[in-house]
């Protein structure tokens, strides 16, 4: 039997979004005899207790009985419950320091902990997961401060509509100036902008043609790992070589700076590959930029001047060009970054039902028929113990 709990969000600010909606959970114990679902009591959810009763889901405080349990953020230490197998987005496979009492805390308790953004295809490719619509929610909010900065039109918040559908009817009649806009990465974050892209009639460019001339109506252009990385002494582009080690590339995107009104930026970054720009570039005459919508939001990462989260109800701040400092938005002498660490919160309903079809289709029957290798590379601990895919976590788990 499988025994699904659907755990109450802890993290502070609270998420609202949900790994299965109330009709996936009735879906699934239609379809299969083996598995029960428990949703725990939550007063946050997109998701009321109400609607999962209403699609006769039990609803409950206590998970005890149940053998897996299902969450989005983080799990606060003082909810962890001993022995108990945990799905949930730990953020813990780069040694984030403020993750590294979180999974000491599981290793003492001997949990299990399989980590959404650890399961992945073969080649890589990231299995579930909300960027999508983390990078709707983020290309609309790039598009949003860069109307508030310059008056040229304006768009209001995502978190004023009641689902994706009511959100596309507000861009009509919608009317952008002739802006440049770069867009970067090639998953799922930047097929999200990609949509908003096309939804607002933004025309896409090629490259030489971005960097050659000018517009008189809004475009973009997309930028793959071709477009912005070269090898230091070939200036070739191999994307098995550069995955292996992309300390030997170099970026050129600064090329795009005097080119560029808005960026949106959606490629996975971590520390061994080279950031788009560096400070300095931002003191230069020809930086262009004035709207960063930085999706993938790592700080100090891609995009050197995040200097941290925004929130959903402040999500733009400033970066002054000279000092590097952080200031209000909207500023002159300043670039305006949006970073938020939840954008599908601002679109939970839809986000959350996008989420639970991929782990129905891809994770879920995996688990219930004992496991897979999928589940396995995903998983970084094991009753306690670091997988052996994991152990270079070693150091940073201990206490």
């Amino acid at each position: 039997m499988l025994a699904i709990g659907l755990i109450r969000e802890g993290k502070i600010p609270a998420d609202n979004r949900v790994a299965l909606t109330p009709a996936q959970c009735k879906w699934l114990v239609k379809h299969f005899n083996d598995v029960h679902i428990q949703v725990q009591n939550a007063p946050n959810r997109c998701f009321t207790d109400q609607e999962y009763l209403q699609a006769g889901i039990e609803v409950t405080e206590d998970m005890g009985s149940c053998n897996l349990l299902l969450g989005i953020k983080e799990v606060p230490i003082e909810m962890l419950l001993p022995g108990k197998k945990y799905l949930f987005f730990s953020h813990t496979r780069k040694k984030q320091p403020h993750n590294q009492s979180l999974l000491q805390a599981m290793m003492d308790n001997g949990n299990t902990l399989i980590d959404y953004e650890c399961l992945e295809h073969r080649d890589g490719q990231r299995i579930i997961g909300f960027g999508f619509f983390a990078g709707i929610v983020g290309a609309h909010n790039g598009i949003m401060a860069y109307g508030n900065r310059t008056g040229a039109y304006h768009l209001g918040r995502v978190a004023e509509v009641k689902d994706y559908r009511e959100l596309i009817h507000t861009y009509f009649g919608l009317k952008l100036p002739p802006v440049k806009i770069a867009v970067t990465g090639s998953g799922r974050v930047a097929h999200g902008i990609l949509e908003i892209m096309n939804l607002m009639d933004v025309k896409e460019v090629e490259p030489d043609e971005y960097l050659s001339r000018g517009f008189d109506y809004p475009v973009y252009v997309h930028l793959k790992g071709s477009d912005l990385y070269e090898h230091s002494v070939t200036r070739k582009y191999i994307r098995e070589d550069f995955h292996a080690d992309p300390g030997q590339y170099d970026c050129v995107f600064e090329n795009y700076c005097p080119h560029t009104d808005i960026l949106m930026n959606g490629i996975y970054w971590d520390a061994s590959i080279p950031r788009l720009f560096s400070m300095d570039a931002l003191q230069r005459r020809d930086f262009r930029i004035q709207t960063i919508a930085d999706i993938t939001d790592d700080k100090k990462g891609s995009i050197p001047c995040n200097l941290g989260d925004g929130t959903i109800d402040a999500p733009v701040y400033g970066i002054d060009k000279l000092s590097g400092d952080r200031t209000d938005a909207y500023l002159p002498g300043s670039v305006d970054i949006m970073a938020v660490g939840n954008l599908p919160n601002e679109l939970p309903r839809d986000a959350s039902r996008y989420f639970g079809e991929q782990l129905i289709k891809y994770v879920l029957e995996d688990i219930r028929s004992g496991g897979s290798e999928t589940i396995g590379r995903a998983t970084i601990l094991n009753e306690g113990k670091l997988t052996q895919l994991f152990a270079y976590l070693g150091d940073y788990a201990k206490h």
